[in-house]
């Protein structure tokens, strides 16, 4: 039996759902607790864990449509793109609704779209670090990541690590994959790695889209105007 082990934090505690875009305006990031439904929860883990034991994921890739590429040195999980064709993840999909919605009214990024996957790395899989979007592309704004796994601890890993920058290893925080934790984070401006997992690691990994990304606000801009330093 798996052992129970008490996780491990680093970086600042998990917010609570009221104050969550000042912490997103001022660090780029967000780590929550609370948001989604512990049944919903359940509901996710169950299909997440469905998909892959009956082996309707796909090996993830790197790059765009033009030049994907599976290069197992960079990256090693599988992925099933959400379609809609389950209450689990209509239920999801409106709640990160209320966060485009919130993104919206309260920092003025002009989020239009969202589109997610489930995410399963196997034991050994992780994701060396990268950025989710090519600054200054018309493609993604804001991250997510929603976590599903219960009794998780640090010896499992598979710990997502936030960096202050692309140059240096500083690290902002180190985030578990423990379950009904929400990320969010700039997609262009937060580099980030997966570290290799002991045991299969169930998560949804998702992207708040800009419909004109050359006229859309940029966080920075935003803060100085609502008063929220970066």
């Amino acid at each position: 039996m798996h052992a129970v082990l008490s996780p491990v934090h680093s970086g600042p505690a998990p917010l609570t759902h009221q104050n969550w875009p000042a912490a997103l305006a001022g660090d780029g990031y967000a780590v929550i607790h609370g948001l989604v439904p512990h049944e919903l929860c359940l509901r996710l883990q169950a299909e997440a864990r469905a998909a892959h034991e009956t082996d309707k994921l796909d090996r993830a890739g790197i790059g765009r449509v033009d030049d994907h590429t599976l290069d197992t040195r960079v990256r090693r999980d599988k992925t099933k793109w959400f379609d809609r064709t389950s209450a689990a993840q209509t239920d999801y999909l409106e709640i990160m609704e209320t966060v485009r919605q919130t993104v919206n009214r309260e920092l003025f990024l002009g989020l239009f779209s969202y589109e997610a996957h489930f995410a399963v790395y196997e034991p050994g899989g992780f994701y060396k670090r990268h950025v989710d979007a090519f600054r200054g592309s018309r493609n993604r704004v804001l991250s997510s990541v929603f976590y599903m796994n219960e009794n998780w601890s640090a010896e499992d890993d598979g710990a997502l690590v936030i960096y202050a920058d692309d140059e240096t290893e500083t690290t902002l925080a180190t985030v578990y994959p423990e379950f009904g934790t929400l990320v969010l984070f700039l997609s262009e401006d937060i580099p980030h790695e997966v570290r290799p997992t002991t045991r299969d690691r169930y998560s949804i990994a998702g992207w708040f889209r800009v419909n004109d990304r050359q006229t859309a606000p940029s966080l920075q801009v935003v803060s100085r105007v609502s008063g929220l330093s970066l």
